[in-house]
């Protein structure tokens, strides 16, 4: 029977109580709570950190590309110019993964029935096409530096700067991600990756530094060159983050550790159909269990009850799950889901 997370009815919560013996004395003292008061405020509370790293990352990237931007312009370098506009274009990455946590904050309606979280996967699409437009406007400088060499000057504060830009990128990189991954956002852990490539890029600008003080005006457009070429490898790495968000894509792990909590619970003889999806930083679940066919509707109501509980506890993220209960098979029953056949897709 389905059992939608968010019920309102009042009725006996019965908590499933864990067959091994540690595992019940956890349970017994582990404090949890999960009233749909609580699922929100968790909910919030990701999407506040979430908008926290978002705001310090922006605020440390914004200093570090102005003070890039600045020597630029007395120096000339076509690497440092390429850097510095990387590090400003991943400044910019919080504004629609900042939008995107402030809308999804707004709670479900008939019309978004699951809610906004799905806009923090737009955000990290916008994320890609922003990487995608930074390797493309380096790849331009540099050649066109190539094409038009013009000599460094101010080489001992270019170097300087792109010290600043790698531990700038790499402050903002270990907090975006760590954040991201405990809030469980792709797309923050993206854009944490995507920083940190920016870090190692932008020592890369000391050799095109060194080579020109060592008489090679080329070094600074071919160190630009690779600048590109490390920006299309995060570019890919954050391609496929933010497309196996999109495409629903889990850790199997994940439904591992899933399974095993609900052929823990007392009633559920196995474990059918089980989805999870990522809803933004936040997971869902569907499942089906196996119970006794000869439970009353009350009885099997408390196995679904008691089902996504122990969904609750074993899966991180997870803030709700619908369970549907079906009967054990008898011989010679004639299978009650036959009537759906048609509807399957080819």
């Amino acid at each position: 029977m389905p059992h939608s997370p968010d019920h309102s009815h009042s009725h006996p919560h019965s908590h499933p109580h864990p067959r091994h013996p540690l595992a019940r004395i956890r349970h017994l003292f582990t404090p949890h709570s999960h009233d749909s008061a609580d699922k929100v405020d968790a909910a919030l509370e990701s999407s506040a950190r979430g908008m926290r790293a978002l705001w310090v990352s922006l605020l440390v990237l914004g200093m570090t590309a102005l003070a890039q931007a600045a020597v630029v312009v007395v120096s000339g370098s076509v690497a440092l110019l390429g850097d510095t506009v990387h590090n400003a274009a991943d400044a910019l990455t919080a504004v629609p993964l900042g939008i995107a946590f402030v809308v999804g904050r707004r709670a479900a309606n008939r019309r978004f029935t699951y809610g906004y979280g799905r806009a923090e996967d737009l955000a990290g699409v916008a994320i890609v096409l922003t990487i995608a437009a930074s390797a493309a406007f380096a790849a331009w400088s540099s050649v066109e530096r190539l094409l038009h060499p013009r000599d460094m000057s101010h080489i001992p504060v270019v170097a300087l700067a792109a010290v600043v830009g790698f531990v700038g990128n790499e402050w903002v990189a270990r907090y975006r991600i760590r954040v991201g991954r405990e809030i469980g956002s792709a797309a923050l852990v993206a854009d944490g990756l995507h920083a940190r490539t920016d870090g190692f890029t932008s020592l890369a600008v000391l050799i095109g530094a060194g080579g020109a003080a060592a008489g090679l005006p080329l070094a600074d457009p071919l160190v630009g060159l690779l600048i590109t070429v490390a920006i299309l490898l995060v570019l890919k790495d954050a391609a496929r983050e933010v497309l196996h968000r999109v495409m629903d894509a889990v850790d199997p792990a994940l439904v591992d550790a899933a399974e095993r909590a609900l052929l823990d619970v007392d009633g559920v003889h196995a474990v059918g159909e089980l989805r999870l999806r990522w809803i933004g930083h936040r997971l869902r679940a569907e499942v089906a269990v196996v119970v006794d066919g000869w439970l009353t509707v009350r009885e099997a109501h408390r196995v679904a009850v008691d089902a996504e509980h122990a969904l609750l506890h074993a899966v991180p993220k997870l803030t709700g799950a619908t369970v549907h209960a079906d009967p054990a098979p008898v011989a010679g029953e004639r299978d009650p889901h036959l009537a759906l056949a048609h509807h399957a897709p080819a």
